[in-house]
């Protein structure tokens, strides 16, 4: 399986990131990882999906919103690459799911050792980091879209 992380990568570079990785299964309905928790690890979908969401407070109550969906060969957890090293969002699995997880600091230490794979994922992360920030920019203009007629319409009613 090609995961987006190590793209760029030739076999070998990505089986020596591979190696310092361990396999989880997360439970139909578990959590990954929670708003707020240290970010040790980041994550490779194998199998399965995780749903990332943060909590907003809906008629009352908080709720989780279901920001984005990964799936298999994508990433999840990149917070654990970029201080302060807590996680923005939550990640829970609809269903089970099996994922590879890479800590930071064998991370770190081992691309201080290789620079030249170091620097290709920093690169894929650097991606990986502008797609969601596009998301979060693209949603919050249609908020702000949304706000901006809502209030015209209201101005129009009132003269």
């Amino acid at each position: 399986m090609e995961f987006e992380l190590l793209r760029g990568l030739t076999a070998r570079e990505a089986e020596q990131v591979l190696a310092l990785s361990v396999r989880m299964t997360i439970p139909s309905g578990g959590s990954l990882f929670r708003l707020g928790d240290p970010a040790e690890r980041l994550y490779l979908i194998e199998r399965g999906r995780i749903r990332l969401s943060f909590p907003l407070l809906l008629r009352g109550q908080h709720e989780d919103v279901v920001l984005e969906e990964k799936t298999p060969g994508e990433t999840v957890g990149w917070s654990a690459m970029v201080p302060p090293y807590r996680f923005t969002l939550s990640a829970t699995a609809p269903l089970e799911t099996e994922v590879i997880a890479l800590h930071r600091e064998a991370l770190s230490a081992f691309f201080a050792a290789v620079p030249e794979i170091g620097c290709r994922v920093s690169f894929n992360l650097a991606v990986l980091v502008g797609q969601r920030l596009q998301l979060v920019q693209t949603m919050w203009m249609r908020e702000m879209q949304r706000t901006v007629e809502l209030h015209s319409a209201h101005l129009a009613a009132v003269q």
